[in-house]
């Protein structure tokens, strides 16, 4: 994105790159169809501990400019849950557009490239030494994402970069990540895998209304995922499911009408007949609804809609969508995103600290971080 900006420019721009494909990201994103951006984009949607950095640049290249390239170049897209929008058919689309913008502007990009050495200062070009050969500029941005599935090529070549120009890195950890459980959990949750529902997961400072998925490791599906980017180790997570119904009065009431009624058949009319037993002792399941008092009925519902989990940890950088943290946003410019202690050094996208929600949020960052350093660059 910032090199096609550059280049529409009249810049000259040569884009280096590690792995042997451009974009494999994108390629993968989405189950191969690109969540490319979302119809409702806020600062409320990221991560940072300068929440404001990012109004800029969103503000700058909002979500409706993306959509209207993609709208440009008869990309055909979908809307799904939560505004999410992905393409019909797939993420090679987004690629491809991206790419042939890129070929159109006469940028160049080098793939298989590793470079083993960067310098230069306010006072003198940028020298990059690669496999490919040594190059000079007079602005290096900085594209380099952040430690999320090393499989795709990640690395904290970004990092060293900020860190060796003396910019303050904030630690980083996996974000949007799937939870892995305590040991007397996983014996007992991971006979549910496959099972998804829909749940309220919170902690002290945050809810997602989102499904939840048990997997043969953990707990994953979007509600997790959103979750984690908030959780801290050895904190618990609340779940509520059934998050639209009171679960003591929707007992209540049947037991009203229907008191031979046994607990599980109510049950089984909200929730996987498998995840009953696990949540409720199968002799309350197996009792009709006449027998129960109303503070077991209390006790039931919480077992529901109050479940306390504590992770045992998540799956790590491996699976993870996102990096938390990353160069510091206070030592950066949010109009240009340009390093306020070296000209021409810039850093976009996940390597700086503004990490998106799930749902299209991280593309939208990568979009408007990299058009606002590509007017500029």
């Amino acid at each position: 994105m910032c090199a096609l900006e550059a280049g529409r420019r009249g810049r000259r721009v040569l884009v280096l790159d590690h792995a042997n494909k451009a974009g494999k990201k994108i390629l993968m994103s989405g189950g191969g169809r690109c969540n490319f951006t979302n119809l409702e984009v806020s600062a409320e949607n990221f991560i940072s501990h300068n929440p404001h950095f990012c109004k800029s640049a969103l503000s700058r290249f909002t979500q409706w400019d993306f959509i209207a390239r993609v709208i440009e170049q008869r990309v055909p897209y979908h809307e799904r849950d939560h505004g999410q929008l992905f393409c019909d058919h797939s993420a090679h689309d987004i690629l491809d557009m991206l790419l042939q913008q890129c070929a159109d502007a006469k940028v160049q990009i080098r793939l298989n490239c590793q470079i083993s050495e960067v310098s230069g200062s306010t006072l003198e070009p940028f020298t990059i030494t690669s496999s490919t050969g040594n190059y000079q500029a007079d602005s290096l941005v900085i594209a380099s994402g952040g430690l999320s599935i090393p499989k795709m090529c990640a690395s904290p070549f970004g990092y060293k970069v900020a860190e060796q120009f003396s910019h303050r890195v904030h630690p980083t950890s996996a974000g949007l990540v799937p939870f892995t459980l305590q040991p007397q959990d996983k014996q007992k949750l991971s006979p549910l895998s496959g099972i998804a529902v829909d749940c309220l997961i919170s902690n002290d400072r945050i809810s997602f209304r989102e499904n939840l998925l048990f997997t043969h490791r953990g707990l994953s599906g979007p509600a997790v995922l959103q979750i984690s980017s908030y959780w801290k180790a050895g904190e618990a997570v609340e779940i509520r499911l059934l998050p639209d119904l009171d679960a003591t009065e929707m007992i209540a009431e049947r037991q009203q009408h229907q008191p031979a009624i046994k607990l599980a058949t109510l049950l089984a009319e909200h929730l996987p007949k498998r995840l009953l037993p696990v949540l409720i002792a199968q002799s309350l399941l197996d009792k009709p609804l006449q027998e129960f008092s109303r503070h077991s009925i209390e006790n039931i519902a919480a077992s529901l809609q109050h479940w306390s989990i504590k992770p045992g940890g998540s799956e790590g950088y491996r699976t993870a969508e996102v990096t938390l943290g990353g160069v510091d946003c206070d030592e950066l410019s949010s109009r240009t995103l340009q390093s306020k202690k070296v000209a021409g050094l810039y850093f976009i996208g996940e390597v700086v600290d503004v990490t998106g929600w799930l749902g299209g949020y991280n593309f939208q960052w990568a979009w408007s971080s990299g058009w606002s350093a590509g007017q500029v660059v």
